[in-house]
This record gives C-alpha cells, structure tokens and sequence, in this order.
C-alpha cells in the first residue's frame, strides 16, 4: 500500500472556525433562490457558499428557511456561518440588490443566455438567481436580470438538479474571484 497519498484528517485540513469566517472577507456573490421547494437543496447551497466563502443567500418565497431539518442535513452548520436574509418574493430580492449595484443574472436557458464557459464574473458585486426544481426562474424574474447564464448541456434533459447546478456555477465564480480572499 502506498502511503504517500494519505487522506487528511479533520485537524489537519486547517480550517478556520466561525468566528475567524465571519470577520474574513468574502467573494462579492450572493445567491438568490427563487421558490426552491426542498431543503436538501437549500441546505447544500449554504455548504457551497461557505466552502467558497460567498458573500450572503437570500432565501425568497416559499423557499424554506434555518431553521429546518432538512436544511440542518444537508448544510452541516453552514447556516451559522452564511448570511442570509428571507425575502418574500424574488422580485423584491432582485431590486433591492440592483439598488445596491449588484449586477443579478438568471442562471438559466434562455433566448439570449450566456454559457458559463467563457463567461467572466469579474467586475462588480454579482447576483445569481437559482430557480425552482421543476419551474426554473420565473420569466418576471428574468425579465429584471441584467442577463442570464447557462451550462452548456449535451444530454436529453436539459436540466441538472439546481443544487447541483449551484456547485458547478458557484465553483467557476470562486476560481475567478478567490483572489478577493487573499
């Protein structure tokens, strides 16, 4: 058995404790979740904002909220560590965000999306809407974005789970803005 690649234990991964995360500086990303129905999903979107050290999540509608069991599961105590507000509707979270100069896209298929690929998240405070699992964002919504985004898919669904699709958007904004970290 070879041992030079040995998996690191949990006092080894040197990680920071709350209070040291909520006083670091964040990337300047807030995600919006437009009527998620499950709390699994928003339970993993507070575990991706915190391993990529995002700014904030607003949770909108019907969106469930911490405290919640299934969001507990799934976030792992991410919810202590992320801010987030509740909005009662995505249209209220979209404006008031746009009134603080954030630039929001959709992520989602449009007539005019952008693919991720290629697409540069650099410039200024930016917004993500994710939408419902079965719905998507709502057209309303969509209509007061700046633009939308997409990931570029070659299957027969044209859809990926929105937690799932959260991981792999939220992973591109963080490998090109975790210089904010530094």
């Amino acid at each position: 058995m070879d041992s030079s690649n040995q998996k690191l234990q949990m006092d080894e991964l040197g990680r920071m404790d709350e209070t040291t995360f909520n006083s670091s500086p964040k990337i300047p990303v807030t995600v919006v979740l437009d009527n998620i129905r499950s709390g699994h999903n928003v339970g993993a979107f507070f575990r991706t904002a915190d391993a990529f050290r995002l700014e904030q999540i607003h949770l909108c509608g019907y969106t469930p909220q911490p405290p919640n069991k299934e969001i507990r599961k799934s976030a792992l105590g991410a919810t202590e560590t992320v801010a987030w507000t509740h909005k009662a509707s995505t249209i209220e979270s979209v404006k008031a965000l746009k009134d603080q100069g954030y630039t929001v896209f959709a992520i989602e298929q449009t007539t005019n999306s952008q693919t991720l690929e290629g697409f540069s998240f650099a410039g200024s405070k930016i917004a993500l809407v994710f939408g419902n699992e079965v719905r998507g964002v709502e057209q309303e919504v969509i209509d007061l974005c700046d633009g939308s985004i997409e990931i570029e898919q070659r299957g027969t669904k044209h859809s990926i789970n929105v937690s799932v699709c959260g991981g792999i958007v939220l992973w591109e904004c963080f490998k090109q803005l975790k210089f904010n970290l530094d």
